[in-house]
């Protein structure tokens, strides 16, 4: 679909997909630019055009582009071998935070899409989280330890009162952030207050 993009040198494309995501995470997708967009990254914005029909295609491109390269990240570097799921959980949840240390202008724009109401991309956007979310905790939750848990105890249920924890956490977490930069995010706290509940949780649902 973006062959022409595609064709750029690495280069060029980086230099585009860096200044559109500066923008968007800097102003959303209704203020956003693309005169500002072009100017930073040293392009006509006949070429821009060219490369993307319009400004909501590029931002529905670069939201994937954002999530491909986070989510691939994340999976390739967390330990499906680790069959205990709380601490598959903890492992997912420093990861998340690690990435967002790594990728702070990729979160800052994936902050600034969970907050987005512009008509024109929501309606998008709920697609995209609701088939990501899905995916990720299938994959996830995947293969796991049962037998830790306490024979009385409603396996998925537990599971599930688990992830409503961890992400009531981060979700008051990105609450934080919504007016600050994504490199300011504190792993420390957030990993204390994880543990916390996570033992409280094992003590609940394990034998």
């Amino acid at each position: 679909m973006f062959e022409k993009f595609n064709s750029l040198k690495p280069e060029k494309q980086e230099r585009i997909i860096n200044a559109a995501i500066t923008e968007f995470a800097n102003k959303g997708y209704s203020n956003a630019a693309t005169d500002e967009i072009v100017k930073q990254a040293n392009i006509s914005k006949g070429a821009l055009f060219h490369y993307f029909t319009n400004k909501k295609e590029l931002f529905l491109f670069l939201y994937d582009y954002t999530l491909n390269t986070i989510m691939n990240n994340f999976f390739g570097e967390i330990c499906f071998d680790e069959k205990d799921i709380l601490v598959r959980i903890r492992q997912a949840v420093y990861l998340e935070c690690m990435l967002v240390s790594r990728y702070p202008m990729m979160f800052d724009f994936v902050k600034t899409v969970y907050f987005e109401n512009s008509d024109m991309v929501k309606e998008e956007m709920q697609k995209r989280n609701a088939k990501i979310l899905t995916d990720s905790y299938n994959k996830l939750l995947s293969d796991f330890d049962k037998s830790k848990f306490k024979e009385e105890i409603n396996i998925n249920q537990a599971v599930q009162v688990i992830m409503w924890t961890v992400e009531g956490i981060l979700a008051k977490e990105k609450e934080k952030l919504k007016l600050r930069s994504s490199s300011e995010i504190n792993l420390e706290e957030i990993m204390l207050q994880v543990d916390d509940f996570l033992e409280l949780l094992r003590n609940s649902f394990y034998r």
